[in-house]
């Protein structure tokens, strides 16, 4: 864990101990913030990216996707006083910053209102846009938290105001913090209220069930990732998703052309993320091991036919794997076993979530079936061509015997 302790906010009195990058997801941000006794006042874990839409000089429409939160500062984040409430505040390089407000009444305290400015006038983040300068959109949030209660909503929480759309997931966060100690009592957002979280098993067998009428061959989509040097990650492949519930299999084909796409990139790790109108998240979590990388971590939290959410995650996987430097092909049908109740079958997939140049991907490793095709072609040619010479060979012999049993007969 990377730990970074700032210099106190002027006229607070205050010591900031921040934790980026934690050991289990690199991506995800965690804030103590102390008083000047040393006593803990707010306390906020989470995880965030944005998408940004803005107007070119060509009068074409780009997008940019801020995920890379390494280097986030927190600069004016503040405990409050009687005149101000409790404030976050967070600074990822000089072009974006991000404001939480705090306030509390007799009972309870509120998270009020998001802020989140950029400035279009960063030619390396914003190429050719049209207009420059800093732009902010606030988004009211205000709903209550019982105090001494710490919220938690590990659904993905979406804000969209004016280009900018907000992504939020795996949030817990305390605000008024009393006596120096954070809560164990949680307050959980309604999605995770209504959500059933299974416990995952790796590489199961799926148990008896009824299966569905089978789906056709689902769409190839094209997906990648972006960081501030460029496209980070690539990824194409049809996705279809098998969840069994009560022993009933739903077979679900993702559609490329109806979902969203986002993700990060870190040194050690890389996530694609897709989300739909019935898909809050399904995550794709690489890391890399040594001189390899391989996909290790799934999430999924969707809406069912019926209503209910099904939400399942799994962080001790091993698939897809390959060398650094390359990317990982199967052409085949390929299934990612995330536990019993969740399957995901691969097809035409290609994926590099590392070491990406110029946009484009890097001499594939095939899987094993592709390469078992592979050979198998070569050597069924080879098979036929023998049989033919063998065929060839005794037309000849057959031929031969008969000219010389004619010469014989004269």
């Amino acid at each position: 864990m990377v730990f970074f302790r700032l210099s106190p906010v002027p006229g607070s009195g205050l010591v900031l101990l921040c934790l980026v990058l934690g050991a289990v997801s690199s991506y995800s941000l965690e804030l103590n913030l102390t008083n000047s006794e040393k006593n803990i006042c707010l306390y906020a874990k989470w995880q965030m990216n944005f998408r940004i839409r803005y107007e070119t000089t060509s009068k074409n429409y780009k997008f940019v996707t801020i995920s890379d939160l390494a280097n986030a500062t927190y600069n004016g984040s503040i405990c409050g006083d009687d005149q101000n409430g409790p404030k976050i505040v967070v600074q990822f390089g000089s072009v974006f910053s991000w404001v939480v407000n705090f306030t509390k009444d007799v009972s309870t305290y509120s998270i009020d209102i998001i802020s989140f400015s950029y400035d279009t006038s960063d030619n390396t983040t914003f190429p050719d846009a049209k207009e420059k300068g800093i732009f902010t959109v606030y988004n009211p949030v205000a709903f209550g938290i019982p105090l001494n209660d710490i919220f938690r909503c590990s659904s993905m929480s979406t804000l969209e105001k004016n280009d900018v759309v907000q992504y939020y997931w795996d949030v817990h966060v305390q605000a008024f913090v009393q006596n120096g100690t954070v809560s164990t009592k949680e307050f959980l957002c309604d999605k995770d209220k209504t959500s059933t979280t299974a416990v995952p098993t790796v590489h199961t067998t799926v148990p008896s069930t009824t299966m569905p009428t089978p789906k056709e061959k689902p769409e190839v989509g094209s997906y990648s990732v972006n960081n501030g040097n460029g496209t980070c990650l690539l990824a194409t492949m049809g996705l279809q998703l098998n969840i069994t519930q009560e022993k009933v299999v739903s077979v679900i084909n993702i559609k490329p052309n109806t979902t969203d796409f986002t993700g990060s990139c870190h040194p050690q790790t890389a996530l694609l993320r897709l989300n739909s109108s019935n898909i809050k998240y399904l995550d794709f979590v690489f890391v890399k091991n040594e001189n390899r990388f391989y996909l290790k971590e799934v999430n999924v939290n969707m809406s069912l036919i019926n209503g209910s959410v099904f939400s399942i995650s799994n962080n001790n996987l091993s698939y897809w794997d390959a060398s650094l430097g390359s990317s990982y092909m199967c052409n085949k049908e390929q299934t990612v076993s995330v536990s019993g109740a969740f399957q995901i079958n691969t097809f035409d997939l290609r994926v590099q979530p590392f070491n990406v140049i110029e946009g484009k991907y890097s001499t594939a490793e095939e899987c094993s079936a592709d390469s078992d095709l592979n050979f198998l072609i070569p050597v069924a040619v080879g098979v036929a061509l023998g049989f033919l010479i063998i065929v060839v060979f005794i037309s000849y012999m057959i031929g031969r015997r008969k000219s010389r049993t004619g010469y014989q007969s004269v």
